[in-house]
């Protein structure tokens, strides 16, 4: 992990274990593991930039917390967590509380033996401890994959591109800013895990049916102050975006490398409502001063859309022969691999101002270099 981090220039963001060997006799968590993983961390040259206490709180028993873990254990056992890397990693970031399963209908229902701790008791449990959290981290899961039917709700591959599907973010994010204004408003908001599905996504997840969710959550979060987005996961099980069998792309790979050439930092209003069938987000074109990117996601699999272009620029269109394809195309050609695993240069296709048509089940990514934008100076 930290020679792969350090090839691609990330941090790594973890979070702490938590299960009887970390405990003492009274149940307390104590940091000797912890350390001992720190110090091995640092011996072979890697660094822990962002950590939580531990993951999913709100279903503690899933985690190893003991019978009858609670918001008052949780927020004991984050300050001696907080305490220990204030002292021993000052530089690192601390994130959480990291909640899942609040905004989710008929959310997960087997808690393991520590039941549901909501993410108000947890707060109150840290008491004035919640005010060291450098970002306030949630994660969203609008549904179990179908391997785990029976565990909590289920979808269907029919509403995959349904506008209840594709929305169902907005309200976990709603949720949780609500939680964080309450408790510690200056911290940004992070998405630390999301994907397809829960319990390792639908076997629908690795094709082009789901890059539509992938990249309309990126929009909604970013347009609703989420700062940082995690994906679960790059190389494990249906919701990867690379095979876990032989390392090639899947779609959404391809639309993550998209988004991240064109989508810079800066969100904008892209003056376009939001609409069935037509999903319009802007940002300003990284690396280009005054340039504006689009993302314009026609998630109608029969019905054609028409956008207004103020100038010219470049047209980057996503599309597949069938919507559950594990092949992509970009403006009509194959995305692969090539020699040696070379990434192939993503290119456009030039674009005159005006009217442009977005066809049904397509994405389309335009860059306007030229778009003079203040708010991109």
């Amino acid at each position: 992990m930290i020679e792969f981090s350090k090839a691609v220039d990330a941090g790594i963001a973890t979070s702490m274990p938590i299960c009887a060997g970390t405990r003492d006799a009274q149940g307390i968590w104590t940091p000797d593991q912890t350390r001992k993983w720190f110090e091995f961390t640092r011996a072979v040259g890697g660094e822990i930039a962002a950590a939580e206490y531990f993951n999913e709180p709100t279903v503690a028993g899933m985690g190893g917390a003991p019978e009858g873990y609670d918001g008052e254990a949780y927020g004991r056992d984050f300050d001696i967590f907080r305490k220990f890397a204030e002292e021993f990693a000052p530089d690192m970031l601390i994130h959480g509380p990291g909640s899942v399963g609040e905004t989710t209908e008929g959310a997960l229902i087997d808690y393991g033996n520590a039941g549901f701790i909501t993410t108000p008791d947890l707060l109150s449990g840290m008491g004035y401890g919640v005010k060291a959290l450098d970002a306030f981290s949630f994660h969203h899961y609008a549904a179990v994959s179908i391997r785990c039917e029976g565990v909590g709700p289920q979808t269907t591959v029919d509403a995959a591109l349904s506008e209840e599907w594709l929305s169902g973010v907005g309200s976990t994010m709603d949720f949780y800013r609500q939680q964080r204004d309450l408790s510690v408003p200056d911290a940004p908001l992070w998405n630390t895990e999301t994907g397809e599905t829960a319990c390792g996504g639908n076997p629908w997840a690795k094709t082009f049916l789901d890059t539509f969710r992938y990249l309309d959550q990126l929009g909604r979060s970013a347009k609703g102050g989420v700062t940082v987005h995690f994906h679960n996961t790059l190389a494990a099980s249906d919701y990867a975006l690379i095979s876990d069998q032989d390392f090639s792309p899947r779609p959404s790979y391809w639309a993550a490398l998209l988004w991240r050439n064109l989508m810079g930092t800066t969100v904008l209003d892209a003056q376009v409502p939001l609409q069935a069938g037509q999903h319009v987000y802007a940002h300003c074109l990284r690396g280009t001063p005054g340039g504006v990117a689009v993302l314009a996601i026609n998630n109608d699999p029969s019905v054609p859309r028409t956008l207004n272009l103020p100038v010219d620029g470049e047209r980057y269109t996503l599309s597949a022969a069938e919507l559950q394809a594990e092949e992509v195309q970009l403006n009509g050609r194959t995305l692969a691999l090539g020699e040696g695993d070379a990434v192939p240069e993503l290119t456009g296709e030039a674009v005159a101002a005006g009217e442009i048509t977005l066809e049904p089940a397509t994405i389309t990514f335009l860059a306007l270099p030229n778009a003079g934008n203040s708010a991109c100076q």
